[in-house]
């Protein structure tokens, strides 16, 4: 049998492997090896990168190596074994085995013993690898797992490069012998070519935490740990050659592959009804909810439409879990709102899911849901960021952390990252890493650090050490650095999900994740429901509970007044601070001249001032065809049916990629991979390597070439950041809510986005400045009537002013302020009452007078201080713990000077940031 290398290791054995899989992949390919095996450190987080790259290999080429699924598993006895599960079984088994030594530890780590081992290795092939030093209880552990799994370990002939390979290969052979196992030969490759001998000594001195001259024996004494082909394998094991070919014939035994996972999804079957029946059920109420006056046949039919090709493609269960966390959710009062491609789905307006018809606007349901794609469908729900663990939590026990776990996230090496760690590894001081950070913008990437941009911080490119530093920046971009957790993608399965991935602890607790990430799911067919936090979401939420408080309305999302022309006025003016998504300056800048007078035009609003279109230079286009500037036309009738909504300007995703495929005569397959291209954040490669055949397919059917090259400008725009239409139509939605609000209560909106902070561009000094431009009435912290959250209060003169809470003052915590709060009783008279009464620290109590709180009971702020200061100890002694209302030793009075306006100004910012006198620069203004 031809040789097969059993155990490479990638660099998802994070700081270890030197190579990416596909890398590995690629070689093993070259080489002509007919089968690899992945066996990264107690991990399988990096074998599905190369299952797809086996797949991109066979597609190119037609052949190409197979994936062989494995994980080098480390037990704390000392034994360290490659696990290669024969058939589907097995792999479950080895899953399992991960998940029970990766929960059993903190994050990152794993913690197995060999009794773990022994009892999920049935089905697997077990390969020993030999330490440098064969103490006889290494041996003892090798025989005992020798005769526990007959026939089924062997023993690992590694060369170690040093001159006496051949003799430790007769040691090593007699050992096997001895413990009746075969000999193996393996590589052990941590390499996929030499080349990355330096970039894996620099992976090793990080991880030491020590720098590269100082790591000794610890690093690579060549580059010969690499991918090998047979022949060369040949050469190295003389008189070995049957462990050379032994590789072949346990790989031959090796049956199982990552296609055979068939993902099955909860079957949500209730109270006897069939998962098919109960989502028909459900959407045919939903419609009549949304639609009271009767359902129009339009959208009876698309709904019809979309049920048929949900049961064609079997996706009810997905459809109906998302509905029942949606249904918890506002079961608890948590408000949440579809988003993403879902809103293209009638089904999921009924359900709830989403609050946008998809009448709106011309989205259709199969950018959602494709029988030709043959992918699964994404639904990204957002609930409000300060309760979305409930939900989380409640996914856990309602499916069990056996079924349910998060997504991971793949933490990459990128610009600054990469130039600290990669620079004190290689010796550079502190202050030159400081100074070539700084050069770096976003994400950076390889060529980030030019030269002139280095002789501008006064660094000298011709420096060697700097040069190779450089060089290894560069190399080391894109390597995975560890696991993370993703946003809120759920896996969610009817049989255990630890049979099919390991799941993991996160660093946050009471959270467990799988350890692919969404791009894995993706490619190995697995839904995932991506459970989001949206700070408005809490802000809006929260002002409707104020609303329905002080004015005894309820509203929710549904029923909030639609096409309502003051909000549209109020954003036409660019009064937008607060407002989500078109608060920054620049949509502030936008409004006046978009003019949005309907709910489409907010669609256009959120989507025009983003990467794609300004890259593109398609805002100045659509603006002026807006305003009757410019005639609007088409490149063609074919592109006209695209772009006639958006007056022949291309804005959306979609559109791009229709374009793609109608003007460029993409194919099916070609198309697919730019959509992947776009929905990726970080891999701009991907979408500019397909310039010229999109340029040249534009030539081809008669496109102007301006034109062609404005539209693949949008598109790499798009490759840093897509925008969807049904994306944007979910986010307007929120838009036009959030501005209603503001228009309408004003101050409940302010007080709403101050509870509901941090979020958003502004601080709480722009948003009550912004308030009280309104008209709104905002009153200080008083420590006889704030409470922690800012509330609304009558004014007095039958209207509702702001009252800022205790939340605004730095240094004062949630408990504290309740305590306050709940022993208040009928006022505090005296700061000494606080201390005495809630048992507040003496600190808190000066952070109180700081922020001039205890103005109510006619103290000045230095006065109140004066009293703070006096206070000593956690609480009051015994004998004066009680009220002493007339027994208190009466004090000489101190005069304090009083504090001047401009004083008073910097002591509110250094106490709450923000104040209620005056404008700083109203202090200087007749200096100016």
């Amino acid at each position: 049998m031809p040789f097969v290398e059993l155990s490479a290791t990638s660099n998802f054995t994070f700081l270890t492997g030197a190579s990416h899989p596909e890398e590995l992949m690629r070689r093993a390919a070259s080489l002509g090896l007919p089968a690899l095996a992945i066996a990264d450190e107690n991990s399988v987080a990096g074998i599905v990168r190369a299952f797809c790259e086996a797949r991109e290999i066979a597609r190119e080429t037609g052949t190409a190596p197979r994936l062989v699924p494995a994980a080098r598993v480390v037990v704390r006895e000392g034994l360290a074994v490659t696990v290669l599960p024969r058939d589907r079984a097995a792999w479950g088994r080895l899953c399992r085995l991960l998940t029970l030594g990766r929960r059993a530890a903190p994050k990152g780590g794993c913690d197995l013993g060999l009794g773990d081992l022994l009892a999920h290795a049935e089905g697997q092939e077990l390969l020993l690898h030999p330490p440098a030093r064969l103490a006889p209880e290494w041996r003892a552990l090798a025989g005992r797992l020798a005769e526990a799994c007959p026939g089924r370990v062997g023993l690992i002939l590694a060369p170690q490069y040093a001159g006496q390979d051949r003799a430790r290969f007769e040691r090593l052979a007699a050992l096997a012998a001895r413990l009746g196992v075969p000999a193996v030969a393996s590589g052990l490759p941590i390499l996929h070519h030499g080349a990355r001998r330096r970039l894996a000594d620099v992976l090793t001195a990080i991880r030491t935490g020590c720098r590269v001259e100082e790591l000794g024996r610890r690093a690579l004494a060549n580059g010969e740990q690499r991918i090998r082909s047979e022949a060369e394998m040949l050469r190295l094991y003389p008189g070995h050659e049957e462990a050379v070919f032994r590789s072949g014939e346990i790989a031959g035994r090796l049956g199982f592959c990552l296609s055979q996972l068939r993902y099955e999804y909860p079957s949500e079957i209730a109270e006897g009804e069939s998962s098919s029946d109960r989502l028909a059920r459900l959407t045919r109420e939903g419609l009549d909810w949304r639609y009271p006056a009767g359902v129009p046949d339009k959208v009876a039919a698309q709904a019809r439409h979309e049920l048929d090709l949900i049961g064609k493609l079997g996706y009810e269960p997905y459809f109906l879990t998302v509905h029942d966390i949606v249904r918890f959710a506002r079961d608890r009062g948590i408000l949440c709102q579809g988003r993403g491609s879902a809103a293209n789905s009638i089904v999921c307006y009924a359900l709830g899911v989403t609050s946008v018809s998809p009448e709106i606007g011309t989205m259709v349901f199969e950018r959602f849901v494709s029988e030709a794609r043959n992918e699964p469908p994404d639904i990204d729900v957002d609930f409000e960021h300060e309760r979305r663990e409930e939900v989380i939590q409640h996914i856990y026990e309602r499916y069990g952390r056996h079924r349910a776990g998060l997504c991971a996230t793949v933490i990459h090496y990128r610009g600054k990252r990469a130039v600290r760690e990669v620079g004190r590894a290689m010796g550079l001081s502190e202050d030159t890493l400081a100074a070539m950070s700084s050069q770096i913008w976003g994400w950076g990437g390889p060529g980030a650090l030019t030269e002139q941009r280095l002789r501008e911080i006064g660094l000298d490119p011709g420096d060697r050490r700097l040069w190779l530093t450089l060089q290894l920046i560069d190399e080391i971009q894109g390597f995975p650095r560890h696991l993370s957790q993703h946003v809120g993608g759920f896996v969610i399965t009817e049989g255990r999900l630890d049979e099919l991935v390991p799941i993991e602890n996160a660093a946050m607790e009471d959270r467990t994740v799988i350890c692919w990430d969404k791009d894995d799911i993706d490619a190995l067919g697995i839904l995932k429901v991506d459970v989001l936090a949206l700070g408005m979401l809490t802000c809006i939420r929260k002002a409707f509970d104020l609303i329905e408080m002080h004015h005894h309305t309820r509203y929710t999302l549904a029923t909030l007044p639609q096409e309502d022309g003051p909000t549209y006025d109020m954003l036409c003016q660019a009064d937008s601070l607060g407002v989500f998504q078109v608060e920054s300056r620049a949509q502030m800048n936008f409004l006046p001249r978009m003019r949005p007078r309907r709910f489409y035009d907010l669609v256009i609003q959120v989507a025009i001032i983003r990467p794609g279109p300004i890259q593109g230079d398609m805002v100045h286009p659509y603006i002026r065809r807006r305003n009757r500037e410019e005639d609007v036309h088409f490149p063609s009738d074919a592109l006209g049916e695209v772009l006639g909504k958006t007056l022949g300007v291309p804005l959306f995703q979609e559109q791009a990629m229709q374009i793609a495929i109608i003007g460029a005569g993409f194919t099916p397959d070609e198309a697919d991979r730019l959509r992947r291209a776009l929905a990726t954040f970080k891999k701009h490669g991907n979408v500019t390597a397909l310039k010229d055949r999109f340029m040249e397919g534009m030539r081809a059917n008669g496109y102007d070439e301006e034109f062609a090259a404005r539209c693949f400008a949008q598109i790499e725009g798009f490759g840093s950041y897509g925008f969807p239409e049904s994306h944007a139509a979910s986010f307007a939605f929120l838009v036009y809510a959030s501005a209603w609000l503001k228009c309408h209560h004003p101050g409940i909106f302010a007080c709403a986005l101050l509870n509901s902070q941090p979020m958003g561009f502004y601080a709480p000094a722009q948003i009550v400045r912004d308030a009280r431009a309104q008209g709104v009435t905002v009153l200080p912290p008083c420590i006889n009537a704030s409470r922690w959250d800012n509330v609304m209060e009558p004014d007095g003169r039958g209207r509702l002013a702001l009252r800022l809470g205790l939340r605004q003052i730095k240094g004062v915590a949630e408990e504290e302020a309740l305590w306050i709060v709940g022993a208040r009783g009928n006022g505090y008279r005296a700061v000494e009452d606080v201390w005495r009464r809630a048992g507040t620290p003496p600190a808190t109590v000066t952070r109180l007078a700081e922020a001039d709180c205890f103005a109510a009971l006619g103290l000045s702020r230095r006065e109140a201080l004066w009293q703070a200061r006096a206070l000593t100890g956690d609480k009051p002694l015994p004998l004066f713990s009680g009220d002493m209302d007339g027994e208190g030793i009466v004090e000489p009075a101190v005069a304090l000077r009083e504090m001047t306006l401009g004083e008073q100004v910097v002591e509110d910012y250094a106490a709450f940031r923000l104040t209620l006198r005056a404008h700083p620069m109203a202090l200087l203004r007749h200096l100016l």
